[in-house]
């Protein structure tokens, strides 16, 4: 009998084991898929965006198109309008979603961008950017750009760069640039460019250039360059050279050149060179077609070349060998002078004025032109 008893007992153990494992197997499943579909629910809610007290203003999650207060959005998608605070994740894969305006705070965790136009304050742990523009104070971890115009303060740790215009204060831990036109202060670890012209303050470690003027004061580590005219204080480690006129006070560690004319004051390691100057030079060599103005050169002026028609030279030239290629209307100084043609004077141990009748070509201390008429020599 007891041994009937406990198999009773076992069997009825057996039978509450077994159903309280199906209970819990139906229990496990039954809150998987209430699980799931609270998820889904919630990935559905925040693709149309939540909003408390409203979906138009207050506290918003998900990408609601228009919002004012704060609002928390993984990547913002064919966005019209956030007034407040906008904090985002990432970006949309297409350029084309990124559309409408944010007004105020943006915050990147990582990258605060995603909408056509910023104005405010935008901060990202990785970057900060907009489609079309940005207007007030960026700040991005690795970089501040935009497809348009960047204007205000933007500071990048890697760099700060737009298609458009860059505006106001722009540090770039490598650089800064922009496809037309740079202005303000502008500071590049490497370098600052250009597109089209470039004025205010500009520093770049290696250098500093634009693809048409440049205006200011310009420091480039390197070298300061300008497809077109180049105006104002201009200091480059290597050189300073444009396309166009170079104006002001230029400094270049081994020249400074123009395509042009060289005007004001340039100072060079080793030489100045333009087809017109019209300045004061200081330089171990200078050397041009149309040179006017006071030359110090240590060693060589030289003004025309060999096949020169109309090389001029005007004013005073002070340099160890003055080679004037053409005619001579101002006064050089020198250990050995000499002109083809002359309406100056010549000063100097040796004095050459090819022109001049024979016996009165070369002569020591002083030289000029004697005879009504040149000798075509």
């Amino acid at each position: 009998m007891p041994h009937r008893v406990g198999g009773n007992h076992n069997c009825g153990a057996t039978f509450c084991q077994v159903f309280q494992s199906k209970y819990y197997s139906i229990a496990m499943k039954t809150r998987f898929v209430l699980f799931i579909s609270f998820l889904s629910f919630q990935t559905l809610l925040l693709a149309q965006g939540v909003g408390i007290p409203s979906k138009t203003g207050g506290i918003g999650f998900g990408n609601l198109s228009r919002f004012t207060g704060i609002r928390f959005n993984w990547a913002d998608k064919n966005l019209e309008k956030v007034n407040g605070i906008n904090v985002t994740v990432w970006q949309t894969k297409s350029d084309s979603d990124q559309t409408g305006a944010v007004n105020g705070l943006a915050v990147g965790l990582p990258i605060a961008m995603g909408s056509e136009t910023q104005k405010g304050l935008g901060v990202g742990i990785f970057g900060v950017g907009a489609r079309q523009s940005l207007s007030g104070i960026y700040l991005g971890g690795l970089g501040v750009g935009a497809g348009g115009n960047v204007k205000g303060i933007a500071v990048g740790g890697l760099g700060v760069g737009t298609g458009g215009d860059l505006k106001g204060l722009n540090v770039g831990g490598l650089g800064a640039g922009a496809g037309g036109n740079v202005a303000g202060i502008n500071i590049g670890g490497l370098g600052i460019g250009a597109g089209g012209n470039l004025s205010g303050f500009s520093f770049g470690g290696l250098g500093a250039g634009s693809g048409k003027n440049v205006s200011g004061i310009t420091i480039g580590g390197l070298g300061v360059g300008a497809g077109g005219d180049l105006k104002g204080l201009s200091i480059g480690g290597v050189g300073v050279g444009s396309g166009g006129e170079v104006t002001g006070i230029t400094i270049g560690g081994v020249g400074v050149g123009s395509g042009k004319e060289v005007k004001g004051l340039a100072i060079a390691g080793i030489g100045v060179g333009a087809p017109k100057v019209r300045a004061i030079v200081i330089s171990l060599a200078s050397g041009g077609n149309d040179v006017g103005g006071l030359i110090i050169n240590p060693a060589v002026l030289q003004v025309g070349s060999k096949t020169s028609e109309d090389a001029v030279m005007g004013g005073l030239s002070v340099s160890a060998f003055n080679y004037i290629r053409g005619l001579q209307k101002g006064v050089t100084i020198g250990i050995f002078n000499y002109t083809r043609k002359q309406k100056g004077l010549q000063i100097g141990v040796l004095n050459y004025v090819k022109e001049n009748p024979k016996g009165l070509r070369c002569l020591p201390l002083f030289n000029m032109r004697f005879g009504k008429k040149a000798e075509d020599q």
